[in-house]
């Protein structure tokens, strides 16, 4: 079967893109308005983009019903956090999908607890065991969009936050304590499975 995005709908688009690339992990992004309300947002448009220095992006939709306070909160501020999801706060994670008055903070409607970052003004989620502060430092809206569009956020990374309970030796990850989900096609999600090793040749 062969598909021409230009003869497709969003949703036929959608569909076939998520439910082939899987699994995405999912940046849980808090920001703050210039009015100082918070704000928490899923995207599973989301991953780790480089090392020297450490950047990370997420896509924002550019459509009324979707993401629109993240996007105006960090196009204004220049800032936000990354809150990485685990098995344990789904049903939080879930609830900051919905739709809420922008005058409202999805921290209470979810029932978590906004921590103070140290170098920028986005709190971090105090129950997620790693959270990541980011300055942005580039945006990009993708061009020639029939649907509203998304724009591209690239944020570099001015401070780790890591659990102990998530930490090995030598700066090492335990997963096992960790336990990240990420995100499917549709309603899915997955959580670690089998984990298996690789050497370089």
């Amino acid at each position: 079967m062969e598909f021409n995005p230009d003869e497709l709908d969003q949703k036929a688009i959608y569909k076939l893109l998520t439910g082939a690339v899987i699994p995405r992990p999912i940046g849980w992004i808090s920001s703050i308005s210039e009015d100082g309300i918070l704000n928490l947002a899923p995207f599973s448009f989301f991953n780790a983009v480089g090392d020297d220095p450490p950047h990370v992006m997420f896509s924002a939709s550019g459509s009324p019903k979707a993401n629109r306070d993240t996007l105006s909160n960090v196009l204004a501020t220049k800032q936000f956090v990354v809150n990485m999801v685990t098995e344990e706060l789904t049903e939080q994670m879930n609830l900051t999908s919905h739709s809420i008055p922008s005058l409202e903070s999805e921290f209470d409607h979810a029932g978590v607890t906004p921590i103070a970052s140290i170098k920028v003004k986005p709190p971090r989620v105090q129950e997620c065991l790693i959270t990541m502060e980011c300055e942005l430092v580039h945006h990009y809206t993708l061009e020639n969009s029939r649907f509203g569009g998304q724009t591209i956020m690239v944020g570099k990374v001015v401070m780790f936050h890591f659990d102990e309970s998530v930490l090995l030796d030598d700066y090492k990850i335990n997963l096992e304590n960790y336990q990240p989900i990420s995100r499917l096609a549709g309603s899915g999600y997955s959580k670690l499975g089998e984990i298996f090793s690789v050497k370089r040749n």
